[in-house]
């Protein structure tokens, strides 16, 4: 049994698709299955049940995928401890970040930490908090940027800070007057405002939507999107209200800009934490960038 060959079953069992576990892992998919075959006949079970729509783990396929997780976070801790006590100057973080804050914070971030450690390498992996969690969960980032709460119970996290929740409102509405005067808005002013708000799967969307329950009535949600920047655009040009975190509320990049309020005490707030798998070793590289990231955010928060 090779340790590339756990790596392949791993990667297949991800996929539940030859061709896409051969892609991801750059090799050609009959060499995949020839190794997959390889190894299930050493072992004499069989690992996956094929078919020609779909591949499901058999039931000593998921025993063996558990246990070859293990040995691959097992050799992959070996080999980052090993660097480390090395002390190599080089390395490699891979780091997970929500779109909307990673586009705002991480700008800010990564120009401090290339200059305290330029040789070494960041990859930087952007995806919905949803599907981040479950990367940071199997190992595919060291850290991520996300909120809290956390729905993956095998992370742990360390806070960055809190970040207020602002409302946005189109230039002409109503409320927007209050711009110039400083005065809160409740967000049960809000009830029959039509709301544009994230598509599901990004954190933001559900924390809007309990807020919004939390003071006692359902968004009426007219636009969805994937992107904050189209969001506040919709918002811009009167097609509704929505939430925003402050630190995007701060840098607005269209050329259509709502009106940004805050909002009445005790103001809303998310928690900003870096995330990693509990248990997993983090690499001096990865404990440098999250340090970076920790006080970086911290000055961002003064201003």
């Amino acid at each position: 049994m090779e340790l590339r060959q756990l790596q392949y079953a791993l990667q297949i069992a991800a996929e539940r698709n030859f061709s896409r576990a051969a892609d991801k892992l750059h090799i050609a998919q009959p060499s995949l299955s020839q190794q997959l075959s390889k190894l299930e006949k050493e072992l004499g079970v069989l690992l996956f049940q094929r078919n020609t729509s779909s591949v499901e783990l058999t039931h000593a396929g998921a025993k063996f995928v558990e246990q070859a997780q293990i040995i691959i976070d097992a050799v992959e801790l070996l080999r980052q401890e090993m660097a480390d006590i090395s002390q190599l100057r080089t390395g490699r973080v891979v780091v997970g970040s929500m779109p909307i804050t990673g586009a705002h914070l991480l700008p800010h971030v990564l120009p401090v930490f290339k200059q305290k450690y330029p040789e070494v390498e960041i990859t930087l992996l952007e995806d919905s908090s949803m599907n981040l969690e479950k990367l940071t969960a199997s190992g595919q980032t060291d850290l991520s940027l996300l909120s809290l709460p956390l729905e993956v119970p095998s992370l742990t996290y360390e806070e960055l800070g809190e970040e207020k929740i602002d409302l946005a409102v189109p230039p002409e509405h109503p409320l927007a007057v209050r711009s110039e005067s400083g005065l809160r808005t409740a967000l049960a002013e809000l009830v029959n405002e039509p709301f544009i708000v994230l598509k599901e799967g990004q954190g933001f969307r559900k924390m809007t939507v309990e807020l919004c329950r939390g003071a006692g009535f359902e968004p009426r949600i007219v636009f969805e999107s994937n992107n904050m920047e189209t969001v506040q655009s919709l918002v811009a040009t009167g097609m509704g209200v929505t939430l925003v975190p402050h630190f995007i509320a701060r840098a607005p990049r269209s050329e259509f800009v709502p009106v940004y309020l805050p909002l009445e005490e005790p103001v809303p707030s998310r928690t900003l934490v870096v995330a990693y798998r509990r248990g997993r070793y983090l690499s001096k590289a990865a404990e440098a960038f999250m340090e970076t990231f920790k006080s970086t955010v911290a000055e961002l928060t003064k201003r």
